[in-house]
């Protein structure tokens, strides 16, 4: 399979293909007839769309979801950084060796990296961030709640 190349032309999605990936998204373990059931096409019909999607790089990968607090991570943190001079490639290095660090984005404005860290206690806060701060001004914040997770973006 070919997947799409970046820059091309973005794929369209029809009716079936949004609750196609509507119903992945609520649970990518569902059987294929599971899902033909939901937006109405056989099962042959739905597998084949599913490995066009794929192939249209819609769809990455099949992946699982984990909740934090069941392996006692109970604190998450927003942590902005913002490298010291001539130092923005080494802190990315940092982070990216860094297993708490489960999420970062390059991003524009003052502060070069926004990421998510998953922690046992404040405590784990301080020693993973000593580690940064050596090259690196930091700035975080404490997870309360997630009104919005992660979702898909608009389908149309």
């Amino acid at each position: 399979m070919t997947k799409r190349l970046a820059g091309s032309a973005p794929a369209s999605l029809d009716d079936t293909d949004r609750a196609l990936l509507a119903a992945l998204a609520e649970d990518a373990r569902q059987p294929v007839s599971e899902l033909a059931r939901l937006v109405g096409l056989s099962a042959p019909s739905t597998a084949e769309r599913i490995r066009r999607l794929e192939a249209q790089g819609v769809i990455e990968r099949f992946t699982v979801q984990i909740e934090p607090r069941a392996l006692g991570f109970t604190l998450q943190a927003i942590v902005r950084v913002k490298p010291l001079p001539g130092q923005l490639h080494l802190v990315e290095e940092v982070i990216r060796r860094i297993p708490e660090f489960v999420e970062c984005d390059k991003v524009t404005g003052d502060d070069c990296f926004i990421c998510r860290l998953y922690l046992h206690s404040i405590e784990q806060l301080d020693e993973i961030l000593s580690k940064v701060t050596e090259r690196a001004e930091t700035s975080t914040a404490i997870v309360k709640s997630t009104p919005v997770a992660r979702r898909l973006p608009p389908l149309g």
